[in-house]
């Protein structure tokens, strides 16, 4: 940015020395373009994403300013005057550039940005092809710079077809009021037609593009989002934490889109409200100087007091009482979506845990007690609902009733005009156009006023996403804590380890313990007393506590807990889960499935089926088993990982294992006194004070 501060601060000087040398004024345009050259340079410092359009601006206005240089100096050929930008368009461009640098210091604008840069500072590389090109590898935020540049542009040069085809529109009607046949055929065919093409083709680009760029972004962020949610379990962490951040699937699947455009329900996201704001901008400053020139010489209605620009004021004190009225009205919109997302998503996820665990609910014979319980989360849509209508009817009925109203006032102020003579009819449409559309750019925030309190609910659920992840992320990093430290010895050894609940009671206390390699064991002791809050702390996963726990240094330690993790996919990827498809051949995931006894299994792996409804908890629990004796873990945790099984079957199972896994330490929790037959020492977590349990150790065969 710094390089193109100093081009637009060379050219300020330029307008300043050129002003002086043809008399013709250009100390504004100078001045604003010397305080564009200071916010370029101090836009070095703020979003990336509004650096694009500070760029754009201030480019612009360099180019635009150095054509109004050249006409002033008589530089311009003189065949091509009528197509010299005015001065107010260099003007324009300068203080849009001056404006995103200051909106980048609005709070809202900046929680904004802070989600919007990481796609635009990203370092990741990507493949690319843009027809007829061949292929390309470039930096995504390079390829999302170079896609949000061309809309910008593309707009913009929208905006000024529009504005050609608004003169096209005054001389047609003049021809047709004059009856000229020439003119209207000559303005139809030349004029109106191929600009008309070139608008809609410039459509139809301008939405594949966009498209392209708003898919590649909800891409790269919804990646990012993920990568956060799921790395460090921090998704578990969340969960610990009673975070209010409910329904992380929602602020991920849906949210992410509806922020960056995936319009719903006629809502906009970011990248359409930037655009559109640019458009509505351009717009205002383009059509405001067509309106104040149509109205230079209008009066006051019963005077003869001439008001220059006359319609623009009108559009003016119109528009801001418009939208001020509609803010008033329209407020309680933000919080009312945003708790709508809450209860539609609250809704969507008991249907969807009361289709996963169907079985258990029939049962208990407790579809009563689901239909109250759902019926309760739908009347809080219903209830929220309500609330929108209430809001929503008396906004719609003021800015249908402002909608109204407005296509007639410039036709009422100009009417006088017309029919006594001073203006024809061309004029009078063309005075009518350029106010609407002056009124409509200033009446931006009443025309998309829902449509926005819908964004800012978005943004306020993705950045208390944002926190949460936050928090989640330093949970467990401050002392006090516990620490998970690689060593070189083979065994798993406590120091002083005391472990909490999230609600800050301690339920294990100065626990020291070693589990040596090679030496079975079995945790046993009463219902809550820890046992697998102490296998989570040993798994690393466990935040609440201090603390040290060493744990040998390159070698696979997995822990299998009572109810496994069953994806939904063919049955080959829920066996090898979470290795990646392809790690394990055929024949070693059939001889797995064999080796715990589930060879009907065998002929189906490539069945796509929720296998967790499918399957029975005892299958289940030997499909997580069969995953164990695949990745072949130097320890093997098991919390109570065998419960559902019967016990013949669970000697097999734990007899499979020996035999397979000889080089695999097995360490598990359990109930039943069976299970000590296959462990060669015992420890039991024994009461304590106050609520606490701590491991005490002895033999398996002393226990017996």
């Amino acid at each position: 940015m710094n390089g193109l501060s100093f081009a637009v601060g060379a050219f300020a000087v330029a307008a300043f020395v050129a002003g002086q040398v043809s008399g013709q004024g250009l100390y504004l345009l100078g001045g604003v373009a010397a305080l564009c050259a200071l916010t370029t340079y101090l836009s070095g410092r703020i979003s990336s994403f509004l650096k694009i359009f500070v760029a754009i601006f201030s480019v612009e206005t360099i180019g635009f300013g150095l054509m109004v240089i050249g006409g002033a100096l008589g530089w311009w050929p003189q065949g091509y005057l009528d197509y010299l930008p005015p001065q107010s368009l260099a003007l324009t461009v300068a203080i849009f550039s001056i404006l995103v640098y200051a909106a980048s210091h609005i709070p809202v604008v900046h929680n904004i940005t802070r989600i919007a840069d990481r796609y635009f500072d990203s370092r990741h590389k990507t493949e690319a092809r843009m027809w007829p090109l061949p292929a390309f590898t470039s930096l995504e935020r390079r390829l999302a710079v170079a896609m949000v540049v061309f809309l910008v542009l593309v707009n913009q040069a929208q905006v000024g077809i529009t504005v050609r085809l608004s003169f096209f529109n005054r001389d047609w009607f003049n021809a047709i009021q004059e009856k000229n046949a020439h003119d209207f055929w000559q303005l139809l065919f030349f004029v109106f037609t191929p600009w008309a093409f070139i608008y809609v083709a410039s459509t139809v680009v301008e939405y594949v593009v966009q498209s392209t760029l708003t898919i590649r972004w909800r891409r790269w962020l919804t990646d990012y989002y993920v990568s956060h949610w799921l790395d460090g379990n921090t998704h578990y962490r969340m969960g610990l934490l009673g975070s209010e951040t409910d329904n992380p699937d929602q602020r991920i699947s849906e949210d992410i889109s509806r922020f960056i455009d995936a319009p719903t329900e006629g809502q906009t996201g970011l990248y359409g409200y930037s655009i559109q704001l640019i458009s509505t901008l351009s717009s205002l400053v383009s059509f405001a100087i067509v309106l104040w020139a149509l109205s230079a010489n209008f009066t006051l209605p019963g005077s003869d007091i001439r008001v220059p620009g006359f319609l623009f004021w009108v559009a003016l004190v119109y528009a801001g009482l418009g939208t001020l009225v509609t803010h008033l009205i329209g407020r309680p919109l933000v919080r009312i979506f945003f708790h709508k997302q809450r209860v539609e998503a609250d809704f969507r996820f008991s249907l969807a845990r009361l289709r996963e665990y169907g079985e258990q609910v029939a049962l208990l014979k407790g579809e009563a007690s689901e239909k109250v319980s759902l019926g309760r989360r739908f009347a809080a849509i219903v209830a929220n609902y309500f609330d929108l209508i209430n809001t929503r009817k008396k906004l719609i009925a003021f800015t249908q009733l402002y909608g109204q109203i407005s296509p007639i006032i410039p036709f009422i102020f100009a009417a006088p005009f017309y029919f006594a003579g001073r203006i024809p009819l061309g004029v009078m449409t063309q005075t009518a156009s350029a106010f609407g559309r002056v009124e409509s750019a200033l009446t931006f925030f009443i025309s998309y006023y829902t449509s926005l309190a819908g964004f800012k609910s978005v943004l306020d659920r993705l950045t208390l996403f944002d926190a949460a992840i936050a928090r989640a992320k330093t949970l467990g990093e401050r002392p006090p804590k516990i620490t998970l430290e690689p060593w070189a010895k083979p065994d798993v050894s406590l120091e002083h380890v005391t472990l909490g609940l999230p609600d800050g009671r301690q339920i294990i206390e100065d626990a020291s313990l070693t589990f040596h390699a090679g030496e079975p064991t079995l945790v046993a002791g009463p219902s809550g007393s820890g046992k697998s809050t102490l296998f989570r702390g040993i798994s690393g996963i466990w935040p609440f506590g201090d603390g040290r726990i060493d744990v040998p240094a390159d070698e696979h330690i997995m822990l299998l807990p009572q109810k496994p993790y069953i994806p939904i996919g063919t049955l080959r990827n829920a066996v090898t889960y979470p290795a990646p498809p392809g790690t394990y051949s055929d024949e070693d995931v059939v001889e797995a499935l064999n080796a715990v006894d589930l060879p009907l299994l065998t002929h189906v792996l490539d069945e796509e089926d929720i296998w967790a409804q499918r399957l029975s908890g005892g299958e289940q629990q030997r499909l997580a088993l069969a995953r164990a004796l695949l990745a072949k873990p130097d320890w093997l945790f098991l919390d109570e990982a065998t419960a559902a099984i019967d016990e013949a079957l669970e000697a097999k199972l734990y007899h499979a294992i020996a035999q397979r896994l000889p080089r695999t330490t097995v360490v598990s929790i359990g109930h039943r006194s069976t299970l000590s037959a296959f462990h060669d020492r015992r420890v039991e977590m024994q009461a304590g004070r106050e609520g606490t349990f701590a491991p005490r150790e002895f033999s398996a065969k002393a226990a017996e």
